[in-house]
C-alpha cells in the first residue's frame, strides 16, 4: 500500500476529526484505524501495550498545601500523584511517621504505589505530624491531603 493509499484512507476516516490510532502490517497486508468518540474514549478492543521500562522509583516532594477549614487555615501534605497510599514500607513493618512525630524535610512519610512502581514520599519542609487523614491501603487522589502538620 502506498502513502497516498494511506492518506486517502485516513481522509475518508476523516483526518480532520483526528484519527488517533493507525496500525499497518506489511505482508499479507492489515490495517486498523480507530477514531475515539467525542469524549476522547473508546470501547476497548485492543490488548494494552507493555508499559515502557523503568529504572528506579522516583523520590517524590510533596508540596504543601494551605487548605482552609473551619478553625482558619491548616496546613497538610498533598499526594503528589494519583495510586495507592501505606503507611509502612511492607506489611507488618511499623509506620513511617506516627502522629505527634517531627519530621525533617526529606524524611520519608509514606508510599505511593502507582502503576506497580513504589514511589517514596518525602517531607519537602520540617513539621510535626498532627494527624493522618488517609487510612493504610487507601486510593488517594492528586493533591488529597495525606497529613495534616504543623510546621516547624
Amino acid at each position: 500500500m502506498t502513502k497516498a493509499e494511506i492518506k486517502e484512507l485516513m481522509d475518508f476516516f476523516g483526518e480532520k476529526q483526528g484519527i488517533n490510532e493507525l496500525k499497518i502490517k506489511d505482508k499479507d497486508f492489515e490495517i486498523e484505524i480507530k477514531k475515539y468518540g467525542p469524549c476522547g474514549g473508546s470501547t476497548p478492543q485492543l490488548a494494552v501495550p507493555a508499559p515502557a521500562p523503568q529504572l528506579a522509583a522516583p523520590s517524590v516532594n510533596v508540596l504543601v498545601g494551605d487548605k482552609p477549614a473551619s478553625k482558619g487555615a491548616m496546613d497538610t501534605i498533598d499526594s503528589p500523584m494519583v495510586g495507592t497510599f501505606y503507611k509502612a514500607p511492607s506489611p507488618g513493618a511499623a509506620e513511617f511517621v506516627s502522629v505527634g512525630q517531627v519530621v525533617h524535610k526529606g524524611d520519608t512519610i509514606g508510599i505511593i504505589e502507582a502503576m506497580k512502581i513504589m514511589n517514596e514520599i518525602e517531607a519537602e519542609f520540617d513539621c510535626r505530624i498532627k494527624k493522618a487523614l488517609v487510612d493504610d491501603g487507601q486510593p488517594v487522589e492528586y493533591a488529597m491531603a495525606l497529613f495534616e502538620v504543623e510546621k516547624l
